[in-house]
């Protein structure tokens, strides 16, 4: 090992030499500084970072099972105009109002084109650049110094021009790998953007289906109010008849004055959730004002597609923009170890330089320039190894983001798949308590009025009534908002196949199954 080391450091110093002398005016690159350069190249570079890998890999779909909570109902993926489903001519326009204008929507489009930027000016490093320069200094020198007259002494004035280009070799693609980053780093904020949209349109349906369910509730209560304004009514014939008292009047008109209350608590309600309606459409409070009454279908049933686990990588924009910057890790990855390797750049220039504008464009004023400039790192104290590490924690901590997010997804839909069928049970109950306690409640009514049974019964049948109805409305409503709850948890539509998002920086299907073992080694 000793003996290795002093090969190695020899090794180096007669490279670099070489290297050296051949960037002196009229030397050549001989096949011998070639062969230790390329020596140099191998026990600086390749060497250094032995030792630093990575054994991490993301996750495929087949290491969570999820077979029987995720089970096929031979539906389809939601569709862009999923909205559409729902039966309100509303929704859809309210949805598009919202992607069009919400500043939420702004900010992602905002930090895609800067991420756009970043290619750009990443690509532009692949190619040779020029440049051009004059300067003109008027300068008395010192007749004491290094010039003698009749220079020293006496103001001059110099003119410099010079045309300058400059060309990185990047023969170990570290160019490239900033290149490969930057566009997959685009993808990310372009996922991104999609799952803002996702979740714009999704947030906008919830919130239009609880405005849908205070309307439904506020519907319940009017009714509720003509109910016991009837009573009410059939109270003070029997107060007239004998058969009640005061008591009896005022409970009735307690009663109706509650409801009332009720409905104007409910009225408040619906203008707060107009107002985010509004915020949501990114217009003022007004906006919310001018939504009309909902008529959304509670009925709509979304039917999940088969094989959800493994279609679901290329549906969900969240899990797409984690596959990204995984992808984005690995040519951080590769450009770190670049680092160990001699940069190469080509320079070259041409132009005048003369004392005074006489002979200024004269050829005998010319002034070349030509020659390789070379970086070679021989010793960092570790800073070189200290930053792929650091790459190599990023990366290990994209692929944690990554699996964490697919673990979500699926259990995402596992839970609004759970949460719908729990419902529907209840829905069936809670239906026939209602029909039970609606037909209780007009018997009761038709007894009271006859004169056959007191106040008392016919309250306890209302109150049971009144909340049956209630939960029945709640039920319906809360079975919509899952249903929008799932189909923002299969994508909202989005699919990366169909995109550009589902192509890497090689023209190559990116999926969950793809190994990213090689740029982890």
């Amino acid at each position: 090992m000793i003996a290795t080391s002093i090969f190695n450091s020899d090794l180096k110093k007669r490279a670099m030499k070489h290297l050296s002398l051949s960037a002196l005016p009229g030397k050549s690159l001989s096949k011998g500084v070639l062969a230790a350069a390329v020596a140099a190249v191998f026990v600086a570079g390749c060497a250094n970072y032995s030792g630093i890998s990575s054994e991490k890999q993301i996750a495929t779909t087949d290491n969570y099972v999820s077979t029987q909570s995720i089970a096929g109902q031979g539906g389809n993926w939601p569709a862009l105009d999923w909205a559409k489903q729902f039966g309100d001519p509303q929704l859809p326009q309210l949805i598009d109002e919202a992607l069009e204008g919400n500043p939420t929507i702004a900010q992602a489009q905002a930090r895609l084109g800067k991420a756009s930027s970043y290619i750009e000016s990443s690509r532009s490093s692949l190619y040779p650049k020029v440049n051009g320069s004059y300067s003109w200094t008027r300068e008395l020198y010192s007749a004491n110094a290094l010039f003698p007259p009749p220079y020293g002494g006496t103001w001059f004035s110099e003119n410099n021009a010079l045309a300058s280009a400059s060309w990185d070799l990047d023969l170990w693609g570290k160019n490239r790998s900033w290149l490969n980053m930057a566009v997959s780093q685009e993808k990310a904020a372009e996922a991104d953007m999609q799952q803002a949209r996702v979740t714009l349109a999704t947030s906008v349906a919830r919130t239009y289906n609880q405005l849908a369910l205070l309307y439904a509730l506020r519907d319940v209560t009017q009714r509720e109010i003509a109910n016991r304004e009837n009573v009410g009514r059939i109270t003070n014939g029997r107060v007239a008849a004998g058969l009640d008292t005061n008591v009896e009047r005022r409970t009735a008109e307690g009663n109706v004055a509650t409801s009332q209350t009720n409905l104007s608590e409910l009225d408040g309600q619906i203008e707060s959730v107009r107002y985010q309606l509004a915020a949501l459409l990114g217009k003022g409070p007004d906006r919310g004002l001018q939504i009309a009454k909902q008529v959304i279908d509670p009925n709509i049933n979304v039917l999940v597609p088969d094989n959800i686990p493994a279609d679901l990588v290329s549906r969900r924009p969240d899990i797409v923009a984690a596959r990204w910057q995984v992808e984005a890790a690995t040519h951080n990855i590769k450009e770190a170890k670049a680092e160990f390797f001699p940069d190469i750049n080509l320079a070259a220039g041409f132009g005048f330089d003369a004392f005074g504008w006489g002979r200024f464009l004269q050829s005998s004023s010319r002034q070349i320039q030509a020659g390789p400039a070379i970086h070679l790192p021989i010793f960092d104290a570790g800073v070189l190894r200290a930053q792929l590490k650091g790459r190599y924690a990023d990366f290990e901590g994209d692929v944690a983001n990554y699996n964490q997010t697919l673990i979500n997804a699926l259990n995402d839909v596992a839970s609004n798949l759970s949460a719908i069928r729990a419902l529907d049970k209840q829905m069936g109950d809670a239906q026939r308590a209602l029909g039970a306690a609606t037909s209780a409640y007009n018997l009761a009514v038709i007894r009271y009025k006859a004169g056959l049974s007191p106040q008392l019964q016919v309250l306890t049948a209302d109150q049971n009534r009144l909340a049956n109805e209630q939960t029945v409305t709640n039920l319906r409503l809360r079975r919509s908002d899952l249903q929008i709850a799932l189909i923002k948890s299969l994508g909202g539509g989005f699919d990366a196949t169909t995109s550009n998002l589902a192509i890497d920086g090689s023209g190559q299907k990116v999926s969950a199954d793809k190994n990213t073992k090689q740029a982890a080694n």
